[in-house]
């Protein structure tokens, strides 16, 4: 068999053509894109194979194996359902019934009190979300960018936490939901800011990334976006600034209380805010960064330790309670999920281990976050058991979309034991490659292996081999199977491989090796 069939199967397991307009379908069913960083050489190599071919795939062994062998574990864990979506396909549809009934929400309006903001159109409307394996789906105006606003105070409060620790940070900053307007002019009772995501905590969480600079914080950002789309809007940045009033009064507030660190300049701190809330990001790239939260402060989709688990941790814990302004008690009970809103019309949402989704629309509900953002998310708890407080075993009205289905284990079965009945080698290893347990067993207990010894098909041995003991409700191995049928030749190569392997517990390193020695029997 040629190997470039071998890569068809692997990247498209349906056997479609790759150069067709459905090429890549297949591949993408699965969540990944193929632009993921984990997969860019080998598909540079694949197309540089392609290139060189004429269109065909054709490559020798030593090609092959280092074209795929750097990712065979992620796209054997794609192909075989094993990602935290199993179904991503359908949940994907999902996501996309919902953006559309969203999407017919109006009212609100587009925040004009920053000119630049204004001049949005309230008809963009854009939802992206990345797992924690790096599934990857978009819906509407993803490739947009806008500005992060206030979505960007969790983010500089992870850094800083990861940078200077929880404690030195929370000696300028409290950890209780103020139950006032995210710009007000209010500190808690040992004056200081209530927390880090209304605008005098952030300000004050400026003033100790400051000696870090902007560039510092543009790293970590482009880090947990996984070096997708981080930029920055200049003209964003000068209209804060020049209708920045109130946070200068805040600035000034905060002075007064001595709120910032010793030698701190207050000025440069509303500075460098401004700057913070100028970051442009796009649905698509956002969504990455909330994966990253989701993941525990790896990027899923470059594998990278951005931020430390209790950076992560204390920001999921004040995203959850104090996120969305002084919509953060109904939010927490109706969606309960962490999440932060911004002024631009951004929703940074955060399914813990599973998820992070960016929704983008910018016209605003009185409380300055985005309806149709807000609604959103809203509908995702209610289809799925997506809220805290859910119960995964007994809330059975809610879909789990962690879970793989009966019908697609049933399905599997089935095509599994038709192919080992036909002795269908290329269905039997793109089987290998995709959703199918090669251990699978029917309703008597057999698996592929009985039946292919029962037809004699020599060249679906290796594909099995280390299940060649499993015994039918009958009673049957495959060898005694073999010997039913009368089947001399599968009877002296399963003879010969239990005499070389007896029946014992081995490890897996040990399975491997007695499944190479049959490759060589066969």
């Amino acid at each position: 068999m040629h190997f470039s069939s071998r890569l068809q199967d692997c990247l498209n397991p349906c056997g479609c053509s790759l150069n067709g307009k459905q090429g890549w379908i297949p591949f993408r069913s699965t969540g990944l894109l193929t632009s993921d960083p984990r997969l860019s050489d080998c598909m540079r190599q694949l197309r540089q194979s392609m290139q060189d071919s004429a269109g065909t795939v054709m490559m020798d062994q030593t090609l092959f194996r280092k074209c795929v062998g750097a990712n065979i574990l992620l796209l054997t864990q794609a192909f075989r359902r094993k990602f935290i979506i199993p179904d991503f396909e359908a949940f994907a549809s999902n996501i996309n019934q919902l953006y559309y009934s969203t999407q017919r929400q109006v009212g609100g309006h587009v925040a004009d009190y920053i000119p630049q903001l204004a001049k949005f159109s309230p008809d963009l409307w854009g939802v992206s979300l990345c797992t924690v394996d790096g599934q990857r789906h978009s819906a509407g105006d993803t490739k947009v960018p806008f500005c992060l606003q206030s979505c960007v105070k969790p983010l500089e409060y992870a850094i800083a936490v990861h940078e200077i620790g929880t404690e030195h940070v929370h000696r300028y900053v409290g950890k209780e939901p103020s139950g006032l307007k995210f710009n007000q002019l209010s500190l808690d009772e040992e004056d200081k800011p209530h927390n880090p995501m209304v605008n005098a905590g952030a300000i004050v969480i400026s003033s100790l990334l400051k000696v870090r600079g902007f560039l510092g914080v543009m790293e970590y950002l482009k880090k947990m976006a996984g070096t997708e789309y981080v930029g920055f809007s200049n003209a964003t940045f000068q209209s804060e600034k020049e209708t920045g009033d109130r946070n200068f009064a805040i600035g000034y507030y905060l002075k007064e209380k001595k709120c910032f660190p010793k030698n701190a300049d207050m000025i440069a701190a509303l500075d460098f805010y401004f700057q913070l809330c100028s970051i442009e990001v796009t649905c698509e790239s956002g969504s990455v960064m909330a994966a990253t939260l989701a993941n525990g402060g790896i990027c899923p989709i470059t594998g990278e330790q951005v931020l430390s688990a209790e950076a992560v941790r204390n920001t999921l814990s004040l995203m959850h309670s104090c996120g969305m302004y002084d919509f953060s008690g109904q939010f927490a009970f109706h969606v309960g999920l962490p999440a932060k809103s911004g002024v631009s019309g951004a929703v940074l949402l955060v399914v813990p281990n599973v998820m992070g989704i960016m929704c983008w629309s910018p016209p605003l509900d009185r409380v300055g976050n985005s309806v149709r953002g807000i609604h959103f998310c809203q509908e995702l708890v209610s289809l799925f058991n997506f809220h805290n407080y859910d119960n995964l075993r007994h809330f059975a009205r809610k879909l789990d979309p962690r879970r793989q289905s009966l019908d697609d284990r049933n399905k599997s079965v089935v095509n599994l034991m038709f192919a080992a009945y036909s002795g269908d080698v290329s269905a039997l290893r793109r089987f290998a490659l995709s959703a199918v347990d090669m251990e699978e067993k029917d309703y008597d207990s057999r698996t592929a292996l009985h039946v292919s010894s029962a037809e004699a098909h020599f060249e679906s041995f290796f594909l099995a081999a280390h299940i060649f003991l499993c015994v039918i409700r009958w009673g049957n191995t495959p060898l005694d199977d073999a010997r039913q049928f009368g089947w001399d030749g599968v009877v002296s190569v399963l003879t010969e491989y239990q005499r070389l392997y007896p029946r014992s517990s081995e490890s897996e390193t040990e399975d491997q090796r007695k499944l190479d020695t049959l490759k060589v029997v066969v």
